[in-house]
């Protein structure tokens, strides 16, 4: 039992990376009407502030996974949550958009590597049996974050014009609260295998993760070649085409579901369709909650159910809140409706796509190409939310809800598709026997 307490302290310390991920992708949402209204921007200008956090995001899932496998993932680890504090620190300050956008960019840089490295780092630590509960902690934090970052936006929101500068600054506590935690976490066992060599010290990690596993772990780990090379030529060579294509198109269909624009612009969805502003933000409290508790119930489900049966439960949640949020649009009527059927899609997305998405893509790759891998998927990720992040106020403008909904509609008939036809199952499996069945 005290060997498992310390599994789960690391993936504890680790996942909350995905809490500052989650509350830095949430907080904005609050603060971009009024930092609109301040510096007088435009619909576009609006959509390129808040995407600058998301184009940051591409940077830093491209090359995140570089210094992880360089210098390990402890340390990559402890940059990510640094980065997290210039941001909050300095937007917080920001007295020009281009400054907010500068350091919007640098917290982006911290959620997209984070996305890639803690994920990576969590599945190595951990035992098969637990690997899914233990990764989606990455995902459960970042939920959390989510409805922290919308409480406290709704706790701020009504405190004057410069309100935004505490709600994107707040988040320097958990960001320090982040870097004394990593502080105390080991580095990965089959990094230190796999990149260094270093079995003993990976045997003394691995004798805390399960002290009657270490012998079986050490021979799956040292069973594949070290000295493999691990380029990114090596890595699209075409042997591992067929993960690169379930890691690239599970991350495609997470953004085309429209969970990122429900994320940063709930409120303005909801003033839209007739909610008043006080009402709006509340529902993006209500939102967050709905999250939280379906992402526990994910996470609580993941190792039972498996990751392609909750993946089939949430495309079907999807395809019903979303064109029924769509046929709200089109008859003009429905205020009262459309927070509910947002909660439908949120619960969609966390027992679903939020549970399972980065636990699935740290499975899918090999030991040696576990970071390239990671770093295909998350970079997908975040190309896909910046286009649609930045977009959004413009295409909502031109296009109104009847057509953004049904096109997102849309997208998850196709994912739904990709489950049932491609998709296969994880759980339960060693990650070196995964590699066998997926690395032809």
């Amino acid at each position: 039992m005290n060997i498992l307490k310390n599994v789960w302290f690391w993936a504890l310390s680790v996942s909350l990376g995905g809490f500052l991920f989650g509350f830095d992708t949430a907080v904005i949402s609050g603060a971009e009407q009024a930092i609109q209204k301040l510096w007088g921007l435009s619909d576009f200008s609006i959509g390129q502030l808040v995407g600058m956090g998301l184009y940051g995001t591409i940077v830093g899932a491209l090359f995140g996974g570089i210094p992880a496998e360089r210098f390990g993932r402890r340390p990559t680890l402890l940059f990510i949550g640094t980065l997290f504090l210039i941001c909050s620190f300095g937007s917080a300050i920001a007295s020009s958009p281009g400054m907010l956008m500068m350091f919007r960019f640098i917290g982006g840089l911290g959620v997209g590597a984070s996305s890639v490295v803690a994920p990576i780092y969590i599945s190595e630590i951990s035992p098969k049996q637990k690997r899914g509960q233990l990764t989606a902690l990455f995902q459960f934090n970042l939920v959390l974050g989510i409805l922290v970052a919308y409480f406290s936006n709704f706790l701020i929101g009504n405190h004057g014009d410069q309100s935004w500068r505490l709600m994107l600054g707040i988040m320097a506590i958990p960001s320090i609260l982040y870097i004394v935690f990593v502080l105390f976490v080991p580095e990965s066992p089959r990094w230190l295998v796999v990149a260094r060599n270093k079995t003993d010290e990976a045997k003394k990690i691995l004798f805390m993760v399960d002290a009657g596993t270490v012998d079986e772990s050490m021979q799956a780990i040292t069973s594949h070649p070290t000295d493999e090379k691990t380029s990114l030529n090596s890595f699209l060579n075409g042997k591992f085409k067929f993960p690169i294509l379930l890691a690239f198109l599970i991350a495609f269909f997470n953004q085309l579901s429209g969970i990122n624009a429900v994320i940063y612009y709930a409120p303005r969805i909801l003033s839209d369709i007739g909610l008043g502003e006080k009402a709006a933000l509340l529902s993006t409290v209500g939102i967050g909650v709905v999250n939280l508790i379906f992402t526990m119930l994910g996470v609580r489900l993941i190792d039972q159910f498996g990751r392609r049966t909750l993946m089939f439960i949430g495309s079907i949640g999807y395809i019903i809140s979303l064109a029924s949020v769509s046929f709200a649009f089109y008859i003009g009527k429905g205020s009262s409706f459309v927070p509910w059927l947002l909660f439908l899609f949120i619960a969609s997305h966390a027992i679903g796509q939020g549970a399972v998405i980065w636990v699935f893509i740290s499975e899918i790759f090999p030991n040696k190409v576990r970071s390239w891998g990671m770093t295909l998927g998350s970079s997908t990720h975040w190309l896909f939310a910046a286009l649609i992040g930045s977009m959004f106020p413009y295409f909502n403008e031109k296009l109104g809800g009847t057509t953004i909904f049904a096109l997102f509609t849309a997208m998850m008939i196709l994912q739904l598709i990709w489950v049932w036809k491609m998709m296969p199952e994880t759980k339960g499996v060693s990650l070196e026997d995964l590699e066998k069945k997926l690395v032809k």
